[in-house]
């Protein structure tokens, strides 16, 4: 039975923003990353995007080499995380 963690902080947005920005559909960029070693598939590289999927570190440096950008960009304009602790904890 396969776990899919839904993503804490929601960075699909910005996944998409890049990919598109790059020219590439999630087709190509699932080949690239195919290529590169890693078992990715355009159904996972859409549910990346949808925030649906947790993303392996080594999935998001390759995609950072793909879509020629720092990684960090890929957590701009974010949502900060809210924390669930009553204050004063």
């Amino acid at each position: 039975m396969e776990n899919k963690l839904k993503q804490d902080v929601p960075i699909g947005h910005n996944l998409k923003k890049f990919r598109q920005k790059a020219g590439l559909s999630q087709e190509s960029v699932a080949a690239k990353l195919q290529t590169m070693g890693l078992d990715i598939h355009q159904k996972i590289i859409s549910e990346m995007e949808l925030g649906t999927y947790s993303i392996r570190i080594s999935v998001l440096l390759a995609l950072a080499e793909l879509y020629d950008t720092p990684i960090q960009d890929f957590f701009a304009d974010l949502d900060r995380y809210k924390e669930t602790v009553p204050p004063g904890r």
